[in-house]
């Protein structure tokens, strides 16, 4: 069984019901209106989020029990989010498609976030941006989320060559504090990036 799909069955939410701060910080700072996609998403609280901020967001996750609990906690909140039951290994990447791609604690093997991260990059929109708070691979001491395997960690690389010819908004690489329901709790070692794709090809 996905274990994913086994995590959310449950009736709290996972990671809570609020955004990641990173997520809704950079958002709000950035101003970003449009179509957004939130990949890896479980159970919707980042989508919601944007959803509440007036974007247009679709939300791509391969455990069916978090895409439906993503859909109730959107009524909840009373706005609306289109969910597609996508495996990351299948996913089909538009060029051009979004105004802002965010990634919150998403983490793949090395195979699989290189190609989603080669997805990303495609399907932005000329001016647009990509999002992501993850676990480094300083987190597994810490005990407070995330894998414990390295292999599935982030590292600078990941975002600062894979995105070298876009217009790095944020980057950082450090500790902080994250109070997400039950599965990320207390002092967290992360990377942060804010990344927008140019607007014309040189």
């Amino acid at each position: 069984m996905n274990p994913w799909n086994e995590r959310f069955q449950g009736i709290d939410y996972v990671f809570g019901t609020d955004p990641n701060v990173f997520i809704a910080d950079m958002h709000k700072k950035l101003g970003l209106t449009g179509d957004a996609l939130a990949i890896a998403e479980g159970e919707g609280r980042n989508a919601v989020f944007l959803a509440r901020e007036g974007m247009n967001v679709t939300v791509w996750d391969y455990a069916e029990s978090g895409l439906n609990k993503a859909n109730q906690l959107a009524e909840a909140c009373n706005v609306q989010i289109r969910t597609e039951l996508v495996d990351l290994h299948e996913a089909q990447w538009k060029q051009d498609q979004w105004d802002e791609i965010i990634c919150v604690f998403g983490h793949f093997p090395k195979a699989l976030r290189t190609r989603t991260l080669e997805g990303v990059k495609r399907a932005v929109k000329p001016g647009g941006y990509f999002l992501t708070e993850v676990y480094s691979p300083y987190q597994i001491p810490y005990r407070s989320g995330g894998p414990q395997d390295q292999q599935f960690l982030y590292v600078p690389e990941d975002f600062l060559v894979s995105f070298a010819d876009w217009r790095i908004v944020h980057f950082f690489m450090g500790e902080v504090v994250r109070h997400e329901g039950q599965g990320h709790q207390g002092l967290s070692h992360v990377i942060q990036f804010a990344g927008q794709k140019p607007r014309t090809t040189e």
